[in-house]
């Protein structure tokens, strides 16, 4: 993910969220998240985007996917989670890199309190520029946006980075 701030590197966990990082994938490999916003910094806690285009336009999305936050991840520094609304199975594009372990986002029990935030995967490299993002000024966004960057911090390009498989034996 190439950030107006620098690159970050994702691992995702197919097995432990697949209709989350299937969903995911399906959005980097059509270039949603290409020219998003990193709209919500908050020190301390996490830095979302990918949801909202420079003029804050919210992007179209496909459906929601069934929240997978049981899957024994935690919300942990350097994890990348879903962002959803209240309703526990709404998320879409939306996702956020925890910069604290924020364990009151993890799942609980299955309710609509308990559900917690599906985590997917963690930054392998460029924590820094985590923390660089994390670190920009902000303020009051278009209503009812807060804890904008006065500055925007674009996702100028999400890409697949395929891995290489273990030889076969």
């Amino acid at each position: 993910m190439k950030t107006s701030l620098g690159t970050i590197v994702l691992e995702l966990y197919p097995d432990k969220a697949p209709l989350t990082v299937e969903s995911f994938l399906q959005y980097a490999k059509s270039g949603h998240y290409d020219g998003t916003l990193f709209h919500r910094v908050i020190p301390g806690f996490m830095i979302q985007g990918g949801g909202f285009s420079p003029d804050f336009k919210q992007k179209a999305t496909r459906g929601p996917v069934k929240n997978e936050a049981a899957n024994g991840l935690k919300n942990a520094t350097g994890t990348i989670s879903m962002a959803r609304t209240s309703d526990p199975h709404s998320a879409t594009a939306q996702f956020f890199i925890n910069v604290a372990d924020n364990v009151s986002l993890d799942f609980r029990f299955p309710t609509q309190e308990g559900y917690g935030y599906t985590v997917f995967g963690r930054v392998v490299k460029g924590m820094d520029v985590v923390q660089r993002i994390v670190g920009v000024q902000t303020g009051p966004g278009p209503a009812p946006h807060q804890n904008v960057p006065v500055k925007p911090v674009l996702i100028e390009q999400a890409r697949v980075l395929e891995t290489a498989k273990p030889p076969a034996k």
